[in-house]
C-alpha cells in the first residue's frame, strides 16, 4: 500500500494529465454513440448503437471515478500519512525507533568501518530553507541531543536526517518529520551506543511532489561519555 502512496503522490500531475485525455476521447465516443443510437431506425443497428453506448458510458464512469480517486487520495489521504511512508533509503525500518536511535544492524555494520576525519565545514545548507543550527560543523556530540534547524521550502513534503561515518557512503535514518520547522527542534538523535569518532550528520528534504533537495550534511565528532 505504501507504494500506491508514493506512485500517486509521485506521478499526481500526470496521473491527472493522462486521465484528461482520456476523458477526452471516451466522452467524444459517449457523444457520437448517444447520436448514433438516437437517429437510428432499424432494430440490429439500434442495439449496435446501443452496445457501443452502454461501452462508452462504462468507460467514461470509470474515467471520472478515477479521476475522483486520486483528488481524494492526493488531497485528503496522503497529506495527512507519517512521513516514513515516503522515504525510499533501505533504512526505512529505522525510523520506527521513537528515541532516534538506530538499529544493531547498524551499530555493527558502522563499527566495521574505519575512521576517517572530517573536516569542521558544512555543505549544502541554505538558511531559512535547509538548514541544521545545532549541532554546529565539528560539534563534539555525547549521549542524546535534540537537533534544532529550519525545515522550510516552498511545496514541502517532508524530511529527514540520516547519519554516516566520515568519509562515507552508508546512511542511516534516524528520524523524520512532516511539518515545517522555523529555527526549531527537528527531532532528537541518541548517539550513546555509536562508536566514538568522526562522523556526517546530514538534513534531507522532499517536496511533495517526491523531489530530494541537497542534503544539508554537517562533519560532527561523537566523544564517549565521561
Amino acid at each position: 500500500m505504501a507504494e500506491l502512496y508514493k506512485f500517486l503522490a509521485s506521478y499526481e500531475v500526470l496521473i491527472y494529465i493522462v486521465l484528461a485525455i482520456g476523458g477526452m476521447f471516451s466522452f467524444r465516443w459517449l457523444w457520437r454513440s448517444w447520436r448514433e443510437w438516437q437517429v437510428a431506425v432499424y432494430s440490429l443497428e439500434r442495439e449496435f448503437s446501443s452496445r457501443r453506448f452502454g461501452r462508452s458510458a462504462l468507460i467514461s464512469l470509470l474515467i471520472v471515478i478515477m479521476f475522483c480517486a486520486e483528488f481524494f487520495m492526493a488531497t485528503f489521504i496522503i497529506p495527512g500519512l507519517p512521513a516514513e511512508v515516503f522515504i525510499t533509503t533501505p533504512t526505512l525500518d529505522l525510523i520506527s525507533t521513537p528515541t532516534g536511535t538506530l538499529s544493531p544492524e547498524m551499530m555493527t555494520q558502522f563499527s566495521g568501518q574505519p575512521a576517517q576525519a572530517a573536516g569542521a565545514v558544512s555543505s549544502g545548507c541554505i538558511p531559512g530553507q535547509v538548514m541544521i543550527t545545532f549541532p554546529e560543523p565539528g560539534d563534539e556530540i555525547k549521549g542524546a541531543i535534540e537537533l534544532s534547524g529550519t525545515v522550510n521550502i516552498l511545496n514541502f513534503g517532508f524530511y529527514k536526517y540520516e547519519v554516516a561515518p566520515a568519509g562515507s557512503d552508508t546512511w542511516a535514518t534516524i528520524s523524520a518529520g512532516r511539518a515545517i520547522v522555523n529555527e526549531g527542534s527537528l527531532g532528537r538523535w541518541d548517539a550513546t551506543a555509536l562508536t566514538p569518532g568522526d562522523y556526517q550528520l546530514r538534513l534531507v528534504v522532499t517536496d511533495n511532489q517526491g523531489q530530494i533537495l541537497p542534503a544539508c550534511v554537517v562533519p560532527v565528532r561523537i566523544v564517549p561519555l565521561q
